[in-house]
């Protein structure tokens, strides 16, 4: 290439350089542009899945267009846009504030299931901070309240079934917890938070049942003779729940086991207070100083 020819080149190049700067300039609001020209461009935007510039552009509309369709508009879309993104927390602050600014919407209701549906996409695994969780929940449980006749009920049940079974998890994660440390009275309390908050958990709620039997059983046999009444009883009353919340439970046999021993255990003790030294041995678990 001559020195001509290559001057030539490089002119054509940076005129093409300018023409396509100067479109994708005109993409973006300008000053001086009127708020239709502003939300036009910014729609464009969104249409070609430029959402973080969309977001740009509808903030100005709203800004500049208070009390306008176009900044309704632009609220509803920013929120779009961050969601499309899957800036989740983002999302569900802007559907909130659109909810909050035009409660007469017809989008209203969609809007309401996307924040829910946000918080739900927050939520991490069940072994970290569940406050997304919850949240979820909430939001899902005040959708149900105001619209009861929404067809995404049946949507919305499956997805609160996956965040309960979540919390659940959780609390029998942490009872098993204590139970590897020694700490029984406190595992068996973990595993009744786990029946009475989330009974209809699966697997969770049965689970935990059936480990709760177990849970008093040990206890029972690691305490002084004086108390090991009382905790084999809990076993048996635990066993009983058991029978009518999980007639035909997965894990009936393993119950049956765990009580199986807290009956024994009962009826040891009942042999024992019924013998001549019964009463010396009362008296003598009654002096234990660092009772468990």
């Amino acid at each position: 290439m001559n020195f001509r020819s290559y001057h030539v080149t490089t002119a054509i190049i940076l005129s093409a350089a300018l023409v396509i700067s100067s479109c994708n300039k005109d993409q973006y609001i300008q000053r001086g542009d009127s708020l239709p020209v502003a939300y036009k461009k910014s729609m464009r935007l969104f249409q070609q899945g430029d959402y973080t510039e969309a977001v740009d552009g509808f903030e100005t509309v709203f800004r500049l267009g208070r009390g306008t369709e176009y900044a309704r508009d632009a609220q509803y879309y920013m929120a779009e846009s961050h969601y499309n993104n899957k800036n989740y927390l983002l999302a569900a602050s802007e559907y909130e504030r659109y909810i909050s600014l035009y409660p007469r919407s017809e989008r209203r209701e969609q809007v309401a299931f996307k924040e829910a549906y946000c918080y739900y996409k927050l939520s991490p695994r069940y072994r970290l901070d569940q406050k997304y969780t919850h949240r979820a929940l909430e939001k899902f449980n005040l959708f149900e309240s105001r619209y009861p006749d929404s067809d995404r009920l049946q949507e919305i049940a499956k997805y609160e079934e996956e965040l309960r079974n979540k919390l659940a998890h959780k609390i029998y994660n942490a009872a098993d917890l204590y139970m590897r440390i020694d700490e029984y009275e406190a595992a068996a309390i973990y595993y009744g938070i786990t029946i009475n908050q989330y009974p209809d958990s699966q697997p969770w709620a049965e689970r935990a049942l059936v480990d709760q039997i177990n849970a008093y059983v040990v206890f029972a046999e690691n305490s002084v003779r004086a108390k090991q009444e009382e905790r084999y009883q809990k076993a048996v009353d635990s066993y009983e729940k058991y029978l009518q919340l999980f007639p035909q439970g997965e894990h009936r046999s393993l119950a049956d086991k765990y009580v199986d021993e807290a009956r024994v255990g009962l009826a040891q003790l009942d042999g024992d207070s019924s013998s001549p030294d019964s009463s010396t041995a009362t008296t003598t678990a009654s002096t234990v100083t660092n009772e468990r």
